[in-house]
């Protein structure tokens, strides 16, 4: 496989598209936990995946420097929708537009997104502490 290295004004550029396409629509944007296989791209569709719940963006969600987006505030869901085991998040646009898959594991683990733990119980709070997405 091929290394890539980027310059810092292009991953700015980038980063910056994708901040955009979170920002797009009325509201703020979402991050959605999920139970079973991350599908392939965003654009296939949720079948037997459950959502556990939804974590809200900041409005805009977050700023770009130095070839790295890091997320605004954003606000925890106090009470999850389903209990089950997160595999993975889509973070969509306030009107539903899905846009970035990512994988979840525990802290130290594999998944681009990792939490305390990934155990979620229905009625139960979901947080995530900070969020960067760097290229």
């Amino acid at each position: 496989m091929a290394v890539v290295t980027l310059s810092t004004t292009l991953k700015n550029t980038m980063l910056t598209a994708v901040r955009d396409a979170l920002d797009s629509g009325s509201g703020a944007g979402v991050i959605k936990f999920y139970t079973g296989t991350k599908p392939a791209n965003t654009s296939i569709a949720i079948t037997t995946q459950t959502l556990l719940g939804t974590l809200t963006l900041s409005d805009p969600c977050g700023s770009v420097a130095s070839g790295m987006l890091t997320f605004a505030t954003i606000t925890n869901d106090a009470s999850a929708d389903a209990s089950g085991t997160a595999t993975w998040v889509r973070f969509e646009s306030s009107d539903g537009a899905p846009h970035i898959d990512m994988d979840v594991s525990t802290t130290g683990g594999s998944g681009a997104v990792q939490m305390n733990t990934t155990s979620i119980v229905a009625t139960g709070p979901i947080s995530i502490s900070a969020a960067a997405l760097s290229l």
